[in-house]
């Protein structure tokens, strides 16, 4: 008789919820997530409203994201050394603060452009530190055991509020305008903070030794050296910085070429968030290493061609489904890219790896981003989006290489290991 396949139970999908901590880790980070995704689609509304521009979005995009090249690298030492839950004390206090700034400017008419590019700016210093505290925190909360399983109810509550906030932000913008949503994301950090509080975790004692560049530089030899992190990294720094620069641009479709408003936008942005939703869902199964390299080839093919697609869509039915295919490829591949890193990396590395890893999925936006608004104000959004899709079908075609080649090696030599300097390791 064959095998039968058994299929993950429920309690093992969920399996990372039974760690009280992460329960209430996710769930202040649910609250908070909503509240983030209706500021940044206000934003960019906003943005698009005062300057009727491609290219200040790309600018926006740029400010929001330079001070996580910048800074990302030391923010891993400090995580390295540091409690992490009093810094992400801090860090979420701040942007608390920064959202406040941001809402007390709209609502009393003073913004002006400059403003918001200034306040992007220090929302993006903030999560320079914030990024890789949260990242590398999260096995603190379950272990290395339920480790890929809270990735993706991580990324499962990320892509709910990606659905939850834009809807919610659309509406707001077109009864209320944009304050509003700006205001109900400073009051969500309440959450975080209230759930960062009522944890029962061992204070952490701070790293001996000092914050040098030498801890810096052994941070970033170790994640070269160690190939499977090398070739992850590297793929990522690419994708992301070129190929995941669709959300700045989505106020350029709903208003220019779909005509939708802002609640056409909000659409956009929460089809994008249902298909990376049913993409988290689908990563809470256990997945080994060979599962993981496959989705990162999945992931980038089908984002691909969902963005090639809707760059040129004029129909909003085909756009909110080719932006779900879009966003499920995307989180398969993120997500997975994220599990594998943290598998592969020594826990005395895990801050500088994931602020590398901030770096690469982050702080290589801002070039991105730049880019992508230059080429949108000549060429057209739908260029622009185009290329974004072919960087991503590039990086699938690299993936497809080196699977084909780790499996044509292990055919030929079928009783030793295939070197673990392919796609993430052994």
């Amino acid at each position: 008789m064959s095998a039968v396949p058994v299929r993950p139970s429920l309690s093992s999908r969920f399996s990372a919820l039974r760690h009280r901590n992460f329960r209430l880790y996710w769930s202040g980070q649910l609250i908070s997530l909503v509240g983030t995704w209706m500021q940044s689609v206000a934003q960019g509304w906003l943005m698009h409203r005062l300057t009727h521009s491609a290219f200040w979005l790309g600018l926006l995009g740029f400010s929001q994201f330079l001070p996580v090249m910048l800074f990302s690298l030391w923010a891993g030492v400090i995580v390295d050394h540091m409690d992490k839950r009093r810094l992400l004390v801090v860090t979420q206090s701040a942007a608390l603060l920064q959202a406040v700034a941001l809402a007390t400017l709209v609502s009393t008419r003073a913004v002006e452009p400059w403003m918001v590019l200034a306040l992007a700016g220090v929302f993006g210093t903030i999560n320079a530190f914030d990024l890789p505290a949260r990242q590398s925190f999260i096995i603190e909360l379950v272990g290395k055991e339920d480790l890929g399983n809270a990735i993706a109810l991580n990324s499962a509550a990320f892509n709910i509020a990606r659905m939850v906030g834009p809807a919610i932000a659309g509406v707001l913008v077109a009864t209320v305008g944009e304050g509003g949503c700006f205001w109900t994301n400073a009051a969500s950090y309440l959450a975080v903070l209230a759930c960062l509080a009522l944890m029962d975790l061992a204070r952490r004692e701070p790293q001996a030794g000092r914050l040098t560049g030498t801890t810096l530089a052994e941070g970033v030899r170790y994640a070269w050296d160690t190939l499977p992190i090398r070739n992850l990294l590297l793929l990522l720094g690419l994708t992301a910085g070129l190929g995941f620069q669709y959300l700045l641009l989505l106020p350029v479709y709903a208003r220019d070429i779909l005509r939708a408003g802002p609640k056409g936008y909000g659409f956009l942005v929460t089809a994008f968030g249902i298909g990376a939703l049913v993409a988290a869902v689908r990563l809470t199964g256990k997945l080994d290493r060979r599962a993981l390299r496959r989705n990162l080839l999945i992931g980038l093919g089908t984002a691909g061609i969902g963005l090639t697609v809707f760059a040129w869509s004029r129909t909003m039915p085909l756009s909110l489904a080719m932006g779900a295919l879009a966003g499920f490829g995307l989180i398969v591949y993120v997500a997975s890219t994220n599990t594998m890193l943290q598998l592969t990396t020594e826990d005395r590395f895990r801050g500088r790896v994931m602020s590398l890893y901030t770096l690469m999925f982050v702080g290589s936006a801002p070039i991105g981003a730049l880019w992508s608004g230059s080429v949108a104000q000549r060429f057209g959004a739908p260029v622009a989006t185009s290329i974004s899709g072919a960087v991503l079908l590039m990086g699938a075609a690299w993936v497809l290489w080196r699977l084909t080649t780790m499996a044509r090696l292990q055919a030929e030599r079928p009783t030793e290991p295939v070197v673990a300097e392919r796609v993430g390791g052994d």
